[in-house]
Order: C-alpha cells, then structure tokens, then sequence
C-alpha cells in the first residue's frame, strides 16, 4: 500500500527591487548587483541602467526570507558606504 504524499506546493517567490537615487554611483550598483546577486558585469551593467533609466529593476527572485535578506544586507552595505541605495521586497 503507497503512503499519501503531501503535496508540497513551491514557495511563493519575492523579487528584490533596487531603486533608483541621485547620488548612489553606477559603478558602487554594478558592484553590488556582482556581489550580492551573482551577476556577470554584462548583466550587472544592464541592471543598473535599467534602475537609472526607469526608476527601479529587478535584481533577483528568490523565496521571501532569502530576498529580504538580501535587500536587507544591500542597504546595511550601502549604509556602510555612505550611500542612500534602497532595495524592497515585493510579491513576484
């Protein structure tokens, strides 16, 4: 006889948002969309311009304790580094 399984459903996934400042450089955002979230410049580059371009981006999509962690730690080192950068947390 099979055992039922319980159905695991995906955990709903959050997407980090970066916004856009007037005073965060552009090379401060690429360094941080590198570290934080694993992009390659090409992409990092993109990113950023798209942020500085229409006001925010996406930087990543992940269950919701990872991307508040990660939108947490990117503003604590922007904070770190003198620089206004502000990351949210919202439903993908």
């Amino acid at each position: 006889m099979e055992e039922a399984k319980p159905k695991l459903k995906p955990p709903s996934m959050y997407k980090v948002l970066m916004l856009n400042d007037d005073y965060t450089p552009m090379d401060f955002v690429v360094e941080i969309l590198e570290d934080f979230f694993n992009l390659g410049r090409e992409q990092a580059t993109r990113v950023m311009l798209t942020v500085h371009t229409e006001g925010k981006a996406v930087c990543g999509v992940y269950p919701q304790d990872i991307a508040e962690t990660k939108a947490t730690q990117v503003v604590e080192y922007a904070r770190e580094n003198q620089h206004p950068l502000m990351c949210q947390v919202e439903q993908a």
